[in-house]
């Protein structure tokens, strides 16, 4: 009973749970709480004093801070709370789409994705839906990527990149390789020619990703085994690029490198 009184201390109330990582940060005074909030003193008090009492914060010359125990609430309900942002922001997307590709040991890191969105390409704006990808990915100063469909725009994009001097390295699956190399197989003879650039053959897997100094961009099958060609998760921000870049660094260590055609 006591566990489940101390998380509803923490679940039931935005205040206390804010007031619990506030003070992760650093100790802070009553008027430093007060003002973070927006709140007068009898607003945030009846919270300060319920927190006291479950013991996960103390108040010692006017200073309010984490307990120990307190210390290991915060550290161990921050990901908690960031997996459950994860998933319910982009919920469609998990629900409707294979996780299969993905390591369990990435998915169990999905709070790192809480600052992605789904962008989603309208058939009337499917133009400036590519435009503005285009443009992200030639502001970038290194691109890696995963793909298992085959796209024509994507070996003249491969090679504009490699000729703009811009660190590249691509997986595919044996499928796409096979389509461009009889398809395109003067552009990635000139790819492959460029030191800053590989090209890696990976077994199979229902996966296609871009990831960038700029932006993660991951795209994933139905479960009925259909490509999504709408839905692409983004993230713009430094722990989704980092997943990403953990994700490509998985498969490059279980793929094939293709050195010449």
């Amino acid at each position: 009973m006591k566990s489940s009184g101390l998380l509803s201390v923490l679940t039931f109330s935005e205040k206390r749970k804010g007031i619990l990582f506030l003070l992760r940060e650093n100790p802070k005074t009553l008027s430093d709480i007060r003002d973070y909030f927006g709140v007068r003193s009898p607003e945030i008090l009846p919270r300060l004093k319920e927190m006291e009492a479950a013991n996960l914060i103390s108040r010692h010359d006017g200073i309010y801070r984490l307990t120990a125990l307190g210390e290991v609430a915060a550290t161990h309900y921050k990901p908690f709370l960031d997996t459950l942002t994860a998933i319910e922001v982009n919920e469609d997307f998990w629900r409707e789409h294979d996780l299969a590709a993905i390591p369990e040991t990435l998915l169990n890191r999905i709070q790192e994705l809480k600052e992605c969105r789904v962008v989603r390409d309208e058939h009337e704006h499917i133009y400036d839906t590519h435009k503005a990808f285009q443009e992200n990915v030639f502001s970038s100063t290194r691109f890696v990527g995963f793909s298992s469909i085959f796209l024509p725009s994507h070996p003249p994009m491969f090679l504009e990149l490699a000729r703009n001097n811009i660190p590249i390295s691509i997986i595919l699956t044996p499928n796409v390789f096979f389509k461009i190399k009889s398809e395109h197989s003067t552009e990635i003879g000139e790819f492959l020619k460029y030191k800053h650039t590989s090209l890696h053959v990976y077994d199979n897997a229902t996966i296609a990703f871009v990831v960038t100094d700029r932006f993660l961009s991951l795209s994933l099958f139905f479960k009925n085994g259909t490509f999504d060609t709408r839905n692409d998760l983004m993230g713009f921000d430094s722990s989704s690029i980092k997943w990403g870049e953990d994700l490509f660094k998985h498969y490059k260590e279980n793929s094939i490198e293709i050195k010449n055609l």
